[in-house]
């Protein structure tokens, strides 16, 4: 039972991680990729927050698996991250690899705390 429960967090968190990344980005006029970034960001706060609470099996799959695993992009994050080296950008693209590993497992702790509470 919990893959359907995967498989319905995952249709939620895809097409919300479409929508979240191209209204951030439309925000920025910057080759910084802060759609990803943002919805990395506020996938590992989720996730930490479920770790936290410790939470039931089938929530966890539902919205640890399903919804952030859709949400959230690696795969993403590495193509932009390549994309931005090849344009000359390096310094960028380091910048963008920090941010996301530093900003992204501090969002994870502090969700942990927060479930936590």
């Amino acid at each position: 039972m919990n893959w359907l429960l995967v498989v319905v967090g995952g249709a939620i968190g895809a097409p919300l991680r479409y929508l979240t990344d191209r209204t951030v980005q439309t925000w920025h006029e910057t080759l910084f990729p802060w759609g990803t970034f943002a919805v990395n960001v506020a996938g590992s706060l989720v996730l930490g927050v479920l770790a936290g609470a410790t939470v039931s099996s089938a929530t966890y799959a539902l919205v640890g698996t399903g919804l952030c695993g859709a949400l959230t992009t690696y795969s993403t994050f590495s193509y932009e991250t390549l994309r931005l080296a090849e344009r000359g950008k390096g310094l960028l693209a380091g910048a963008y690899v920090s941010a996301s590993l530093l900003v992204g497992l501090g969002a994870v702790w502090a969700g942990w705390e927060l479930g936590a509470l």
